[in-house]
């Protein structure tokens, strides 16, 4: 078993880490750090009165001493690799803690944004660029770190659609444009997140840094590596429009895609999602989805209620295919944001890359 630090544990996504991590075949949780008015006493005392998992507190965690963040030697000595779920109101605050985890000789896997354009760090969809992982070694030896280093997952909207795109172009179908509305649930914001005001029979139409994110971090995550460096992707174009809404869990996608040449038909189409298996399901890793992507035939799915959930919610759902009149088709996806989307799509992250050697006891 790999010993498992989690920096941020108090909060939304490493509470879910937590609860994933609770079975786990190759990893324990041995170490879990937070900011300094978190630290100090029990896990279980900690978070008391905001533990918001559906599941009890692990009774391995319950007693784990909080220890802060920022003591990264303690931190080394009580495990060999970390989960970063660290929000902090500062991005530089949140690279520098990073990189000095990963200078103690502590692999990162980081769900954190402050990463995620540094351009030796890469940011993974294992399904879509597992080859990404390869940058670790150019990472390593610039800034001379000899275990250590930082791999990232992105933004929790794009897991709803990309894998389906994806899908499409590693078949040979060049989709050069997307246009994307996403409906983002509440827990995306975190605890105590949006106020119930501002949520309940309402809808926000605005979510600060969700649409850059959307329409950017694909072009890295399709992009190459050249010369030891990051090219992103030049052939696709996204622009998208963010909303928040009344929903627990499970970020919806309504996406309409257009070819560049040659236009697949419906029923390729659904061939090619239903076919579609990739590196984490080929290692078998303990939480890749035996289905990545599940069509959905009904009408009125996928919905956030109903399918979420799927695969242990780490499979993308989607329905609603058709043809568009302004592009070439146009459908729906359906990821759960804060298992696929971030902790256990981290969990997902950290399995490939000790499946690849980069984390080890």
């Amino acid at each position: 078993m790999l010993r498992v630090g989690i920096i941020g544990a108090t909060g939304m996504v490493g509470q879910r880490y937590i609860s994933l991590l609770q079975g786990h075949p190759w990893f324990t949780v041995t170490a879990v750090a937070a900011s300094a008015s978190s630290a100090g006493v029990p896990y279980e005392q900690s978070v008391k009165g905001r533990w918001q998992m559906i599941e009890p507190i692990p009774e391995g965690v319950q007693n784990l001493v909080v220890l802060e963040a920022i003591n990264v030697e303690a931190m080394a000595k009580a495990c060999d690799f970390v989960f970063s779920a660290v929000e902090m109101p500062d991005k530089e605050m949140v690279k520098k803690l990073e990189e000095s985890y990963a200078a103690a000789g502590l692999p990162v896997v980081s769900n954190a944004s402050a990463h995620r354009w540094t351009t030796d760090v890469p940011m993974l969809i294992p399904e879509i660029n597992a080859d990404h992982t390869k940058m670790i070694d150019a990472q390593k030896k610039k800034r001379g770190w000899s275990r250590g280093f930082i791999a990232v997952k992105p933004n929790c909207s794009i897991q709803s659609f990309l894998t389906p795109i994806h899908a499409l172009r590693a078949a040979g179908y060049d989709i050069d444009r997307l246009a994307v509305t996403t409906m983002q649930a509440v827990s995306g914001a975190g605890y105590p997140g949006v106020a119930s005001l501002d949520m309940i029979d309402n809808i926000v139409p605005y979510i600060g840094g969700e649409e850059e994110k959307t329409e950017k971090e694909p072009l890295k995550i399709l992009g190459q590596i050249k010369k030891e460096a990051f090219v992103l992707a030049d052939d696709i174009t996204i622009t998208a429009q963010c909303n928040r809404v009344p929903v627990t869990d499970g970020h919806t996608a309504c996406v309409s895609m257009g070819f560049a040449k040659k236009k697949p038909t419906r029923e390729e189409i659904l061939k090619i999602w239903r076919a579609f298996v990739s590196v984490p399901q080929k290692l078998q890793l303990p939480s890749a989805p035996l289905t990545p992507i599940i069509y959905l035939d009904e009408d009125n799915r996928p919905q956030p209620k109903k399918d979420r959930n799927r695969e242990q919610g780490m499979a993308v759902s989607v329905g609603r295919l058709r043809e568009c009149p302004v592009f070439d088709f146009k459908f729906v996806g359906l990821s759960h944001n804060t298992i696929r989307g971030a902790a256990g799509g981290g969990i997902l992250n950290a399995e490939l890359l000790v499946k690849q050697g980069y984390i080890s006891a």
